[in-house]
């Protein structure tokens, strides 16, 4: 029951966190790309390189801050689901190559991130 706490808590926050970064970038002529997902997936795959990182290197894997900032803000954080939606939604108009671009530059970004982000904590 502890560990669903922290999850909707860390959840709460990230998902708050998420909806101001969408308004945030909303802001900006970005034309069909997607802007706000792209930089919401970027830095949630930065903190959870930079959060195992270090709860690896200092042996808290198995601990509620985990579930609280991995599984709980993390997970509310980025928004893989809506990427997945807006990629869906570039095909149906046939934006063929903004949508192999934005997922090309999702995915080296995010992979990239994550190990910035373990590169970090070491």
């Amino acid at each position: 029951m502890k560990t669903l706490i922290f999850v909707g808590i860390g959840g709460a926050i990230g998902s708050i966190l998420r909806y101001l970064t969408g308004i945030y970038f909303q802001k900006m002529d970005t034309g069909n790309f997607p802007l706000a997902t792209f930089i919401a997936n970027a830095i949630g795959c930065l903190l959870i390189g930079l959060f195992m990182g270090y709860l690896t290197k200092n042996n808290l894997v198995d601990t509620q801050l985990k579930w609280f900032l991995v599984t709980g803000f993390c997970g509310g954080f980025t928004t893989f689901s809506t990427f997945g939606f807006e990629n869906i939604q570039l095909l149906q108009q046939q934006q063929y190559l903004l949508a192999l671009t934005y997922t090309l530059v999702s995915v080296f970004v995010g992979i990239t991130a994550v190990f910035l982000g373990l590169w970090f904590t070491r």
